[in-house]
């Protein structure tokens, strides 16, 4: 197969999908219940970053799952916050899935925005979540890491999109076993060759930036976005765009996914 048949190419200001924001929900009520998970008793900026963006994003409602243990710090005042059960560390414990999984229930999709921490019992929870959970579920930052640990969970899991670093994705890429190295020096029609192939043969869906680009790949098909400016914070903010996007379009991953990319760019 040629390139040519799998590579789409996205500008600044010219979205490859046009009317997915032509048919955007006006009414909040419509538009999506979307879950974030993230944070741990030293850290919790990332949770708190990806509700308030998400909701600038155009999500209908957000709910935060933080770790008992930040309760005990800021108290019950954070705006749509849950808490589930934590170490005595104050990251999630083993005994945080069954509150998790029954906000995944109230959600229509979930978003793993990071600062987790290194817990083995955070790992637990993550990789039970994966295997049990059906909801399209984006993870970054720290996230990531559970992810290439453990990775059958996600690899061999559907509805799955990782926003990772190059250097997570070659850690993925050598974790799964996969056959064909990837390397910095790789030009980009190579890169979104290797792209290619990888999502055909892996469940998840990936989004990366390399060579002034966001790459977005999932089932084979690659969309590049060209960057004017180099986004230096740039995972969460796109896992958070994409997550809205892929909320409201849920049969559409990769139209959807291909959108926030470029909304990412322009917020």
């Amino acid at each position: 197969m040629s390139p040519v048949d799998f590579w789409h190419k996205q500008q600044p200001g010219k979205p490859l999908f046009p009317q997915l924001e032509w048919s955007r929900p006006e009414n909040r009520q419509m538009a999506g219940k979307l879950l974030i998970v993230g944070g741990n008793l030293h850290g919790f900026a990332a949770p708190a970053e990806a509700y308030a963006t998400t909701v600038k994003a155009g999500i209908g409602m957000s709910r935060v799952l933080l770790p008992g243990a930040i309760q005990k710090v800021v108290g019950p005042s954070i705006e749509n916050g849950e808490f589930a059960a934590s170490t005595p560390s104050g990251s999630f414990s083993q005994r945080a899935l069954v509150d998790l999984l029954d906000w995944c229930k109230w959600s229509d999709g979930v978003l793993f925005a990071g600062d987790l921490g290194r817990n083995s019992e955070t790992a637990i929870m993550v990789e039970k979540f994966l295997r049990t959970c059906e909801q399209p579920t984006i993870l970054t930052k720290d996230a990531i890491d559970y992810v290439v640990s453990l990775p059958q969970a996600a690899l061999e899991r559907p509805n799955t999109t990782l926003v990772l670093s190059f250097s997570q994705l070659q850690r993925l890429s050598i974790a799964a076993r996969f056959d064909r190295p990837l390397t910095f020096s790789m030009d980009l029609p190579r890169l979104v060759d290797w792209l290619h192939a990888f999502t055909e043969q892996f469940a998840p869906h990936i989004i990366v930036k390399h060579l002034d680009q966001l790459f977005v790949a999932v089932n084979g098909e690659v969309s590049t976005t060209k960057l004017h400016t180099d986004l230096k914070i740039w995972r969460l903010k796109t896992a958070c765009h994409g997550a809205v996007w892929w909320v409201q379009n849920p049969g559409k991953p990769f139209e959807a996914l291909t959108m926030g990319a470029l909304q990412a760019i322009a917020a």
